[in-house]
């Protein structure tokens, strides 16, 4: 039974993840446990939490093997944490990670815990490889028959091409497409040109180099298996190599890019949260506080060009809860999926026609797109699905604790047509 008590203010304190790597590349050898237990290793050793009970962590993966069983209370025994500190799972497509987040801040709010840690792991390398129905089948009965000669017989029923194992399809089930076959039907529909996608990524792999440039990730990185930054960022691209590139997914007349597309990634994140209390006590500043968040879906079974807009929903419902405008942020992390659904609901932000065919009567308006991704996003640093929550909340908390003051608007899009909104404020 729940206290009626007064909702506590939930804070960003901490961060931390590793470098995200490309697939088949740095962390080809490693696998969930391994890549979330060296972040939350970093997180604790950059804010003195050896030995400390902490009241949970919450986080998950978008692809897990079968004996990865709540995986992340097998991370928290690999650390110097308390081992009293409770853990669970949480998977919710690449909204796995700020659901995380949300989990721990309602937790925190309602007093039922003064402190926890939320994070995302996903390695795209290590992919569990499950057996075809028909040797399962085979394999199965072989167990259950009784005697040698009927385990002989089921055995011989088996196939050389039985034994190819079959790779988990990413494509979103109910039709038969994958992400990028949706958003090349959501360019096409909104508008979306070639050229458009090639600059918007070209300017968040510029934005990012500037931001390692400065120094602004040294405190947010821990230096894993070689890496200390992101290998998915390229310095040296250009609009000429990033227009020389083939169609990723529409051979034909696509538009969407191995450049202009967030790469298949390895990689875990995590954030610490805490009460305001909490923070005093172990001398940790307020980086920022997770003030609102909404969670919507959206049709895309019919309207195929849809699938990654849940954010429309959600943060027209957000705003109107929290009572301001699109306009009112310093400060803008959208998930860079692709660029074509980056550029999609910008379009769709500004536009009444756009709006009104989500139901919704008031555009949000424009944005200043120079507030937008400041940092770079998902295109340069890569998408370890579950990890780009924690990221995002992470670099906003960040950028609002060096600014001082503000507020920041946060957009995270995920399979099966659900999305993910957010506002911190400093």
């Amino acid at each position: 039974m729940l206290i009626n008590r007064e909702i506590q203010r939930v804070a960003v304190v901490g961060y931390n993840r590793i470098p995200f790597a490309r697939q088949n590349t740095a962390y080809a050898e490693v696998g969930n446990i391994d890549m979330m237990t060296a972040a939350l290793n970093g997180l604790i050793d950059r804010y003195n939490l050896k030995g400390e009970l902490l009241g949970e962590v919450a986080g998950g993966a978008v692809i897990k093997h079968t004996w990865e069983s709540i995986f992340m209370r097998e991370c928290v025994l690999n650390t110097s944490l308390d081992p009293g500190t409770p853990a669970c799972d949480i998977q919710q497509a690449c909204d796995t990670g700020i659901e995380a987040a949300i989990y721990i801040a309602n937790k925190i709010a309602l007093g039922q815990i003064e402190v926890g840690i939320a994070g995302g792991v996903d390695s795209t390398s290590n992919v569990p490889l499950v057996l075809g129905e028909r040797l399962r089948k085979i394999l199965l009965n072989t167990r259950r028959s009784k005697t040698t000669m009927e385990k002989i017989k089921q055995l011989i029923k088996i196939r050389l091409s039985d034994l190819h194992p079959v790779v988990p399809p990413n494509t979103e089930p109910r039709t038969g497409l994958t992400m990028g076959g949706h958003t090349e039907i959501t360019a096409k529909h909104y508008g979306i040109s070639r050229e458009e996608q090639d600059k918007f990524a070209l300017e968040s792999h510029q934005k990012m180099a500037k931001a390692y440039e400065r120094g602004f990730f040294d405190d947010m990185l821990s230096p894993y298996l070689g890496l200390n930054r992101d290998n998915n960022l390229r310095t040296d691209t250009s609009l000429e190599k990033l227009a020389k590139l083939k169609p990723a997914f529409d051979k034909q007349k696509g538009t969407l890019t191995a450049g202009n597309s967030s790469a298949l990634t390895d990689g875990a994140s995590c954030i610490l949260l805490a009460s305001e209390e909490w923070a005093r006590t172990h001398n940790l500043p307020v980086l920022a506080y997770i003030t609102f968040a909404e969670i919507a879906t959206i049709e895309y079974l019919k309207n195929k060009q849809n699938l990654l807009l849940a954010p429309i929903h959600a943060s027209s419902r957000m705003l109107k809860k929290a009572g301001m405008n699109l306009q009112d942020f310093d400060f803008y992390e959208i998930h860079e999926a692709f660029s074509a659904q980056v550029l999609a609901t910008l379009k769709i932000w500004g536009s009444a026609d756009l709006s009104k065919s989500f139901g919704i009567d008031q555009p949000l308006g424009n944005i200043d797109r120079a507030k937008m991704n400041v940092t770079g996003s998902s295109i340069p640093a890569g998408h370890p699905f579950a990890a780009t929550g924690t990221r995002v909340i992470a670099t906003m908390a960040k950028l609002l604790h060096e600014k001082g003051s503000g507020k920041g608007f946060i957009s995270i899009c995920a399979a099966r047509g659900q999305g993910i909104t957010m506002i911190m404020e400093k």
